[in-house]
């Protein structure tokens, strides 16, 4: 059985290395020709961040499957060694044990990504006393919720036969929950949330909430040009807790008009019911990875040497979690997508098709996005159209320069 998961793990890096290694030959290849939808200066910038990305994602790889061969021949019996077999304290002294080994191995790509890349890009704003404090918060936040949640699982594994089923309905539970109280509980920890300021953009999205019978607990705006200058805004939470929210980077970048178009973008996700059809999609995503690795079978804990206590049994489902993800991923991308083309049409209908086409335009350039990927890239990762087809799903053609905004910008170049 170690030899099948081995072979499986295997299988998954190569898989992911390859499929970086044909984006960066594609956008390095493309990148020369003429540009679309950017500037031609920011559309070679936009390769070259997107080539940098996805080298560091190969890095990443490589770093993964070393950790992966670790764990497998010396890892988990020296943990086990460790912390112990009995009781509930040495199982989750494991689970932690792993996670924090994990975390502590990959800390130095995300600090690579956060204050290299993504600065030398000029997106990353973060200093380093915001990312040990952003940093040390959710590690508590970790420290508690998940010593409850597994503190839940262990005790299911030590005392019920089809644990998996029950994990599952914990898990499945939590992630309800963290919809629900994300919006007013846990992002607030980290951004500044305060009531829009200007009354008429507010009139005009609680219009279009109206529209489509859509009751939120207030409209805000936070802070993140403190860490990116990326625009975003989204509608957050389940039932009394949803708000809509919209980055200060996008109020800056977006007129009143434009802004309302996205937002139309995003209720149609909200008319459409795209929350819940995303929730049941994780679901089914759980309960089929509960379900295999719950039972796999008491043989591979004796090839891996170790004893199969609640802990271990965790943090094999946690090491393989990124195998079933990457599986998954294609269904998950291509039901998103075909979401993402519908709320399109709703925003469209809502905020007017110009004014969505030409806000999808100045997201485009201000998050440096490059407009093209390999279909092979697309096909596993990509969760939203390539923006080049919504645009034309919307009626964009660049032959006819009906995007004068990109003037704008060409001359903003020069």
């Amino acid at each position: 059985m170690l030899t099948i998961l081995m072979g499986l793990f295997t299988l998954y890096t190569l898989i992911k290395i390859y499929v970086s290694v044909m984006q960066i030959g594609y956008i390095s290849d493309v990148k020369r020709e003429d540009s679309i939808l950017l500037s031609p200066a920011k559309y070679v910038v936009a390769g070259n961040y997107a080539i940098k990305k996805e080298r560091l994602a190969i890095a990443e790889s490589f770093l993964e499957y070393l950790i992966f061969l670790v764990w497998v021949f010396v890892g988990f019996k020296w943990l086990q060694n460790l912390t112990g077999l009995e009781g509930l304290s040495s199982s989750l002294l494991f689970i932690f044990g792993y996670i924090v080994i994990n975390f502590l191995a990959g800390l130095p790509f995300d600090i690579y990504r956060v204050f290299k890349l993504d600065k030398s890009f000029n997106f990353s704003k973060t200093t380093p006393k915001l990312y040990i404090i952003d940093t040390i918060k959710s590690s508590l936040i970790f420290l508690v919720i998940g010593g409850a949640i597994f503190s839940a699982i262990i005790y299911i594994i030590d005392n019920f036969s089809n644990w998996w089923f029950y994990a599952f309905l914990i898990v499945f539970t939590f992630i309800i929950f963290v919809n629900m109280l994300y919006p007013t509980l846990i992002a607030p920890m980290f951004n500044k949330f305060k009531p829009i300021e200007d009354i008429e953009l507010k009139n005009d999205i609680e219009k279009i909430m109206k529209s489509v019978g859509l009751d939120s607990n207030g409209i805000f705006t936070i802070d993140a040009s403190k860490r990116d200058n990326r625009l975003n805004a989204y509608f957050g939470g389940l039932g009394n807790s949803k708000r809509v929210v919209l980055y200060d980077t996008l109020l800056e970048k977006l007129n009143k008009s434009e802004i309302v178009a996205i937002l139309g973008h995003e209720l149609g996700h909200y008319s459409h019911k795209d929350i819940f059809k995303n929730i049941a999609t994780i679901g089914v995503f759980l309960f089929f990875v509960l379900s295999t690795i719950g039972n796999l079978p008491e043989s591979l804990f004796l090839e891996l040497g170790i004893v199969a206590t609640a802990g271990v049994k965790l943090a094999v489902i946690m090491m393989l979690l990124p195998v079933f993800s990457f599986i998954y991923m294609p269904i998950m991308g291509l039901l998103s997508r075909h979401n993402e083309y519908e709320a399109d049409k709703f925003g469209a209908k809502i905020g007017g098709k110009q004014n969505l086409i030409n806000a999808l335009l100045k997201l485009v350039n201000e998050n440096k996005s490059f407009p093209k990927s390999h279909p092979i890239y697309i096909f596993f990762y990509y969760t939203h159209p390539p923006v080049l087809e919504r645009l034309k799903a919307l009626g964009y053609s660049e032959s006819k320069a009906q995007d004068s905004i990109i003037l704008d910008f060409l001359n903003a170049d020069n």
